[in-house]
């Protein structure tokens, strides 16, 4: 059975709720759509929704499973806030991340009394933290549906749950084993898609919250993984991004163990699949069979996002990264002489507590001799809830901003050198839309993920076309069709 093709008319509403998943939520689908219905009635004019998601592509694609629910009840999307469904995918892994969501609430607030069948729902990482929901509770009552990000599939069910109630529905899962298949999902791009190969995260780095919200690592089943890949190319998908907070883990939690190296190997066997991307990974699990399956597929892009954290082993080891700065370089060495051509991106945090100045100079070198294509740079803050925000040590904020700032010119003076090695070749691009700067020209996307700008027409977003890359402008390039 094809569960998203459901007619929700045919669905018996008269009888006993299904206990098995996800009939489940089809059922409470259908009821909702009898009430939008009613409402539509009422209000003369179709119901509208939002998504607002904050955070990261985990988060996004969640999200796209709540508007596919959304959609499948009989909401309309709408770009504004002043809409019948709110829905606030939350992130927490920075403080000011919770800061900016209360700020949204507020406002929230003043559209719900104009608007007081109006619905609010509030999921997340956020949602994942006793003392958030507790504050929600007490001091934004108007809040409709709180859940967290382990029951993203029960929205239809909690949705009805607040329909036949009068207060405030909370529902959060603190753990989960469950994977929930074969659910609507609004996807952003017809031509491009990500998909969640596994949940959770056991790494429990000093400074992340990730683990305490997201749970423990679960695989999903690699057949069902292959499923969504094989209809997502029947529906024009040309490339997938897999996702998880540690896709290098992958399948150790399965009945039957598959490593992320052989999952790659069947996925590339899918006919109509152009590119295939993936994040993130944690040197400490990248393998040597991965490397090889890199190197020898034809599918899988020339990038790979390598956080790398710090440079000196003895803030890695502090942080609980469970790898040496000599571990990684020799990983990238490996990474390196099989793809000479890839493109390694990373993280990096500067002033974690206890980092000297010569633990800053020794991330620097490593910047140097891995030369990467760009960095994500973060001035370290603490997060409450984990190990570092209680150590000693902390550095100053004037030492780390005067560290960061000397970074980030490293850098950008090694990634424009980088970007540039490619100037008068033509490359491969995905076409992804209309620049949004200047609508006389298309943005797409190389396979190292560098942006490249030209002149095209808007049918050939979607497809993968030859370009010529003539000019670089230092973090992306300005090119013309090559045909």
């Amino acid at each position: 059975m094809i569960y998203t093709d459901i007619d929700l008319d045919k669905v018996d509403i008269n009888g006993k709720e299904p206990v098995k998943e996800p009939e489940r939520q089809y059922y409470f689908m259908a009821m909702c759509r009898e009430w939008v219905r009613e409402k539509e009635k009422e209000a003369g004019r179709p119901l509208t929704y939002i998504t607002q998601t904050f955070g990261c592509q985990m988060n996004a694609k969640d999200s796209e499973k709540l508007a596919g629910i959304l959609e499948k009840v009989g909401f309309h999307e709408t770009d504004t806030e002043e809409a019948d469904f709110v829905a606030y995918n939350t992130c927490t892994v920075r403080e000011n991340a919770n800061t900016r969501v209360y700020g949204r609430l507020g406002y929230l607030n003043s559209l719900k009394r104009k608007n007081p069948n109006m619905m609010i729902a509030l999921c997340g990482c956020m949602m994942q933290e006793d003392a958030v929901v507790e504050k929600i509770r007490k001091s934004y009552r108007f809040v409709d549906i709180i859940f967290g990000t382990h029951n993203i599939f029960k929205l239809a069910e909690l949705i009805y749950s607040r329909l036949t109630s009068k207060g405030m529905i909370i529902d959060i899962w603190k753990d989960t084993d469950q994977i929930v298949e074969d659910l609507p999902s609004e996807r952003k791009f017809k031509f491009k898609a990500g998909v969640n190969i596994m949940y959770g995260c056991n790494n429990f780095c000093s400074y992340c919250i990730v683990p305490y919200v997201r749970g423990r690592e679960r695989s999903r089943n690699p057949e069902d993984i292959i499923k969504e890949i094989k209809e997502l190319t029947a529906d024009g998908v040309v490339e997938i991004m897999l996702l998880g907070q540690n896709v290098n883990s992958y399948g150790k939690t399965l009945n039957n163990p598959i490593s992320f190296a052989e999952l790659l190997k069947e996925i590339e066997k899918i006919e109509g699949l152009k590119r295939i991307r993936f994040m993130t990974s944690h040197p400490k699990d990248l393998s040597d069979s991965l490397i090889e399956v890199m190197k020898a597929s034809k599918k899988i892009c020339s990038h790979l996002h390598l956080p790398v954290q710090s440079g000196s082993s003895n803030v890695l080891k502090i942080m609980n990264r469970r790898y040496t700065k000599e571990d990684y370089l020799s990983l990238v060495d490996r990474i390196k002489t099989a793809m000479p051509d890839i493109s390694l991106t990373t993280d990096i945090i500067v002033g974690f507590p206890g980092e000297t100045e010569e633990d800053f100079l020794e991330t620097l070198e490593v910047v140097k001799k891995v030369r990467y294509d760009s960095a994500y740079t973060f001035l370290y803050s603490k997060r409450s809830g984990t190990p570092a925000a209680q150590m000693e040590d902390q550095v100053d904020e004037a030492v780390a901003k005067e560290r960061f700032d000397r970074l980030l010119k490293v850098i950008q003076e090694i990634s424009g050198e980088l970007t540039a090695r490619h100037e008068g070749e033509i490359k491969e691009v995905l076409v992804e839309e209309v620049n949004e700067q200047n609508n006389t020209l298309l943005t797409g996307r190389l396979s190292n993920n560098i942006l490249v700008h030209f002149t095209g027409t808007p049918d050939m977003i979607g497809s993968l076309i030859p370009v010529k890359l003539t000019e670089c402008k230092g973090f992306y390039y300005i090119g013309e069709v090559a045909y």
